[in-house]
């Protein structure tokens, strides 16, 4: 950025405590988080601009996957096309003979995995949240230091306190405008999303109840 087309913003910008505030929070962050985790968290600012997640769309596949099933037999299902990762597993297990309580405990268990995915982007972001101000801090506690020791040069103490105070400023506003709000949004959304795919489980347990091979019609005539 060219601070000389923003006058105004001149005396707010000191990349000493820049690089303190930023690059110690990056720092900290990617030592506390594990690798595939901070890939998550970065991938995860996607979904800001999404809107909410509607499980109303699965739950009427489920019902189109139910209705073929009755006609054909749950094995014709083994053909279908199934986007959602955490549906495509549950029918599967059900085409393979999982029973309807084996069924949801698997869909259960697949809806938990996705909300500790979920977990590990927000926390990503708290923890930068959390770093953030000790981060400004220390650039405090530097700048404070510079000053101290510049104190018979008179000329260089203006920088050394503009590192202390833009420090404890930057670290404020990265944890309380940047990194808060986004770990706020993604846990929201990760909880609602869990809310709605914890509507698919009793359709897909009712989908397991079907027989596997057996069209309606036969069993039927049958009967």
């Amino acid at each position: 950025m060219d601070v000389s087309q923003f006058p105004g913003l001149g005396p707010l910008i000191d990349p000493v405590a820049l690089a303190i505030v930023g690059g110690g929070t990056l720092a900290a962050v990617v030592l506390r988080t594990p690798l595939r985790d901070l890939g998550r968290g970065v991938s995860a600012l996607r979904v800001l601009g999404r809107r909410r997640f509607d499980a109303q769309p699965l739950v009427d596949q489920i019902a189109a996957l139910g209705r073929i099933s009755k006609r054909h037999g749950l094995l014709a299902l083994d053909r279908s096309v199934i986007a959602d990762p955490d549906i495509a597993a549950a029918v599967q297990a059900a085409v393979d003979g999982a029973t309807p309580a084996e069924v949801r405990s698997l869909a259960e268990h697949r809806f938990t995995a996705r909300l500790d995915r979920h977990r590990a982007a927000w926390e990503l972001w708290s923890g930068a949240a959390e770093a953030a101000p000790a981060m400004g801090m220390i650039g405090t506690l530097v700048g404070l230091i510079q000053m101290f020791t510049a104190m018979r040069d008179p000329a260089t103490i203006g920088g050394a306190m503009a590192v202390a105070l833009l420090s404890t400023l930057y670290g404020a506003a990265l944890a309380n405008l940047i990194a808060a709000p986004i770990a706020a949004r993604l846990k929201r959304a990760a909880r609602a999303e869990w809310n709605e795919r914890a509507r698919l489980a009793d359709p897909l347990v009712t989908l397991a109840t079907v027989d596997p091979a057996v069209p309606r019609q036969i069993r039927e005539h049958a009967a």
